[in-house]
């Protein structure tokens, strides 16, 4: 889901965790506007769209404790006050 040609967002935390963990992408913002839905919003790359393919496909291979505490820290930003 892309709001401009610049960004990438989605509202899946474990795309959002996989694409941090990546490393290649950086995470712009969160948009938490909709109080039960929180966007995350990242900087458009060339490669993205298939790394979002290789994860849905099964096959983004990535460090699983970094994966975890990625979405453990995202998990943090959903339920701050910022």
């Amino acid at each position: 889901m892309n709001q401009n040609k610049d960004e990438y967002s989605t509202y899946d935390l474990g795309l959002a965790s996989a694409l941090a963990t990546t490393g290649d992408y950086e995470l712009l913002r969160l948009d938490k506007l909709n109080p039960k839905r929180v966007r995350f919003i990242f900087r458009f790359d060339k490669n993205i769209e298939s790394t979002v393919n290789k994860h849905f496909g099964d096959k983004l291979k990535l460090p699983t404790l970094s994966l975890f505490n990625n979405q453990k820290n995202l998990k943090n930003r959903i339920y701050s006050d910022n």
